[in-house]
């Protein structure tokens, strides 16, 4: 069989599509649509260190007498407000060496002064609400735990019978709470 003239590749031919091609591509780099222009790439500035939640003095009340302190029982960070500096979530209660005293829930962020301890922006759970936090989780920009409190009063402080998982998500310059169903109740419509 033949071969047509026009069907044979030459050198010339690969030339020819090699000098086209870089003048496509070479153009491309000139040639924007309407209203594009070129930016740096995005960059995640790496978050500054956590408040230490051993530094932070809480609005607790754990009574007066020696020996009485608030302990850090569970603590997360995460750069909520994208401001390149970690805030710390700390889980906080009265020191007690039996039983298990209600926890308080706080938002730290790093100290004005240099010497100064962290300061507390966000309480998320005081302990006048009686309830214990447990599985504390800081995920990105929310925080989840599983909460534990009392149907009454005379339910004793080391038996809690109610239990409701919760989220806080950081939206809008604070923390939104969103609660799923209590258990046992009936679903919403």
């Amino acid at each position: 069989m033949t071969e047509l003239p026009h069907t044979r590749t030459r050198m010339v031919h690969w030339l020819s599509t090699a000098v086209a091609l870089a003048a496509v591509v070479g153009a491309s780099s000139f040639i924007q649509p309407a209203g594009a222009s070129a930016q740096a790439p995005l960059t995640t500035k790496a978050a500054g260190p956590a408040p230490d939640p051993e530094a932070a003095r809480y609005p607790v009340d754990c009574g007066r007498g020696p020996g009485v302190k608030v302990d850090v029982v569970d603590q997360g960070s995460a750069d909520f407000d994208g401001d390149g500096q970690s805030e710390t979530v700390a889980s906080v209660r009265c020191h007690s060496g039996t039983g298990t005293p209600p926890n308080a829930l706080y938002v730290l962020a790093a100290a004005a002064e240099p010497d100064a301890p962290p300061r507390i922006v966000a309480t998320m759970l005081r302990t006048k609400e009686r309830m214990t936090v447990q599985d504390l989780k800081v995920r990105g920009t929310t925080v989840s735990a599983k909460l534990l409190g009392y149907s009454s009063p005379s339910v004793p402080s080391c038996c809690p019978d109610k239990q409701r998982k919760v989220k806080w998500e950081w939206k809008d310059g604070k923390f939104a709470l969103r609660a799923a169903p209590v258990p046992g109740a009936p679903e919403s419509v």
